[in-house]
């Protein structure tokens, strides 16, 4: 087992940074190139701007985040790229830029704006030896690497389950053999009827303490949800969001406390998050969500909760922001199976949904494990020998 020596230098010694380039909507043409902007990928385009992989930080809009293309890509204006590793290992330097707070950097009030003649000067300490640097790249990669394929697995059970309700649910494929009659919303399985939203669970609303009062908060407490928590947080199950209240916050709010497996729908700003509770939770009033009744999985609920996005969205209204009401989200007009049909999907959607919550958990363990790593390993304070590295 051996390790290098590490220096201080300055970022620049390590990479050059570019600025973007320019490529409005209009001249976007389908291609297989990532186009890469402040936020992540934006588009596709016919032609690329640097070779793979390709690292890009946020140079205005979203500051200072960098991003990792493995393929050719098309770096955007609202980025800076790296133009030229020197004599440093790419993946690796992507990790050291997520330890680094580039946004600190920007200048500008209006739009925050990304220099790079403001961070080339950075000084930080890196490993001397490029067999270092690959060797702590591929500590994280692993992580990383393993997180992104039960992503990929989840994204295949998730289209599985969505395929499966289509299948069933709405071109009635299983019962093509059987009689059909006409109802108001077209023809459907005779023994089959039109219900509402509400006729497969309970629909509640949601509430915000006074954030006046500190004492309605709490650090560990009462999940409370909120749509902003359901941006960041992508997956299918949530357990809590960024805050907590306390048990004196729910009494005197609006706020419900809402068993596990309830559906939480986003309501307004905006309409269409969709999550399935892991727990006892709250919401803020931004939600309209759906406790399922005796029989109805959660699954099922959030299935035909996505199928119905486009009837929930064209009964909103608002002039500042839409916002489906309580009332008009039990109206929501749904076709209702016979109970055998309902309770053989929820076997099979069920069965997946264990399988995507599981690889959600071990996800966020893979996570917390990677980020509790990376600035040890960025600063020295843990080293990978480099014999180890497989």
């Amino acid at each position: 087992m051996s390790v290098s020596e590490w220096r201080e230098v300055r970022l620049g010694d390590l990479v050059t940074f570019q600025r973007g380039h320019d490529l409005p909507k209009a001249e976007m043409k389908e291609g297989p190139y990532p186009v890469v902007g402040s936020n992540g990928i934006i588009g596709y385009h016919s032609k690329y701007t640097t070779e793979a992989p390709c690292i890009t930080i946020g140079r205005s809009g979203n500051v200072g985040n960098p991003f990792l293309s493995k393929c050719k890509t098309w770096a955007h204006n609202t980025t800076l790229y790296i133009k030229e590793f020197k004599n440093t290992d790419p993946i690796y330097i992507y990790y050291l830029l997520k330890t680094l707070d580039l946004g600190y950097y920007a200048v500008g009030s209006a739009v925050p704006t990304l220099n790079r003649n403001h961070i080339h000067p950075i000084l930080i300490s890196v490993p001397e030896s490029i067999e270092e640097q690959r060797s702590i790249a591929a500590t994280l990669s692993a992580l990383d690497d393993m997180i992104e394929l039960n992503n990929q697995i989840n994204k295949t059970l998730e289209e599985m389950a969505q395929a499966i309700f289509k299948s069933w649910f709405v071109d009635f494929e299983p019962f093509k053999d059987g009689e059909f009659e006409e109802s108001e919303l077209g023809l459907i399985p005779k023994g089959w009827r039109v219900g509402k939203l509400s006729d497969v669970g309970e629909i509640i609303g949601g509430g915000t303490p006074s954030k006046s009062k500190p004492e309605y908060y709490s650090e560990i407490g009462i999940p409370w949800i909120t749509p902003k928590d359901l941006s960041i947080n992508k997956n299918k199950y949530i357990s809590r969001g960024e805050i907590d209240i306390s048990e004196l916050g729910l009494r005197e709010s609006n706020a419900r406390l809402m068993p596990k497996g309830t559906v939480l729908f986003s309501s307004r700003a905006p309409i269409g998050y969709i999550a399935i509770a892991k727990n006892a939770v709250t919401t803020n009033q931004g939600f309209k969500s759906v406790v399922p009744f005796e029989n109805i999985s959660s699954e099922y609920i959030y299935l035909l909760l996505k199928n119905s996005i486009n009837e929930i969205e064209s009964r909103a209204t608002g002039s500042t922001f839409k916002e489906i009401s309580g009332g008009e989200m039990k109206k929501v007009p749904i076709i209702l199976p016979p109970k055998e049909i309902i309770r053989k999907f929820n076997e099979i959607a069920t069965t997946l949904g264990k399988t995507q919550a599981s690889l959600e958990d071990e996800n966020n363990i893979l996570m917390s494990i990677r980020d509790t790593l990376l600035p040890k390993l960025m600063s020295g304070e843990i080293r990978v020998p480099v014999e180890e590295v497989v």
